[in-house]
């Protein structure tokens, strides 16, 4: 399967939402909103849930199930707000000691007007610098597409996982084409030359682990309900000095 071929399953209608992730995996999940400051940003769902028992806090990027969704959660592209929505959650979990789950799936942080004019660029950079001080496992699994600073600013993790069928670059193909070739029909040629397959990421070290997708979606849900319990019972059994440590030498390698 091709690069390209990747991409449009990444981007494929039918595939489960952030939102399904938190149904599937996680009880008693209640929804907190807003960021204090502006407004309620629906491209990113967040709050409280418990894993096997545990209190965790999960954060999803989500693009809606049919079109009247996706209009209403912005095809997945967040606003400041959301990202705000974001670090004020995970300071939240950082308070009361509770481990971050977050679910990345965007073509990229929205890029509208109003968007730049309340700070895009800052909220993005500021959930950077939180995440990588955050007092508390974080575990980041990419979802869908994972886009440029608007995938990252919730990808700053202890582990950063993907899905087989899942992408993760700095700029989408169609965005390389035309900045490249400045042609659109060199898509296929970008996709390629951007390593941005989950195989990619693996080979990269940008991951540590490609999730399988199963035919039956449940049994992807319940081997990566399995990955998760096993992985924050590790990270949460580590000293906060060494867990900040550990994340720091992660991206350093880079």
């Amino acid at each position: 399967m091709s690069a390209y071929e990747k991409v449009l399953l990444a981007r494929a209608k039918d595939r489960p939402t952030g939102l399904s992730y938190i149904e599937n995996i996680f009880e008693d999940f209640i929804e907190l909103h807003g960021d204090r400051r502006f407004a309620d940003d629906p491209a990113i769902v967040g709050g409280i849930a418990t894993l096997n028992g545990q209190p965790v806090t999960v954060i999803a990027m989500d693009k809606g199930k049919d079109m009247r969704e996706r209009v209403k959660r912005n095809f997945g592209s967040s606003n400041p707000e959301g990202y705000r929505k974001a670090l004020r959650l995970m300071e939240q979990a950082e308070k009361f000691h509770r481990p971050v789950v977050c679910f990345v799936d965007t073509a990229g942080a929205f890029c509208g007007m109003g968007a730049e004019e309340r700070g895009q660029g800052q909220a993005i950079a500021e959930n950077l610098v939180a995440m990588a001080g955050l007092k508390t496992p974080v575990i980041s699994v990419l979802i869908g597409e994972g886009g440029s600073g608007g995938a990252l600013a919730l990808a700053v993790a202890d582990r950063v996982w993907i899905l087989e069928n899942a992408v993760y670059s700095v700029i989408s193909p169609e965005g390389c084409a035309s900045i490249l070739w400045k042609d659109s029909k060199k898509v296929k040629d970008a996709a390629d030359c951007l390593r941005l397959t989950a195989q990619d990421m693996m080979e990269l070290g940008v991951v540590e682990q490609v999730i399988p997708e199963e035919k039956e979606f449940s049994q992807t849900y319940s081997h990566l309900k399995e990955q998760l319990e096993s992985t924050l019972s590790q990270l949460c059994a580590l000293p906060v000095e060494e867990l900040l440590e550990q994340r720091y030498q992660r991206f350093r390698k880079f």
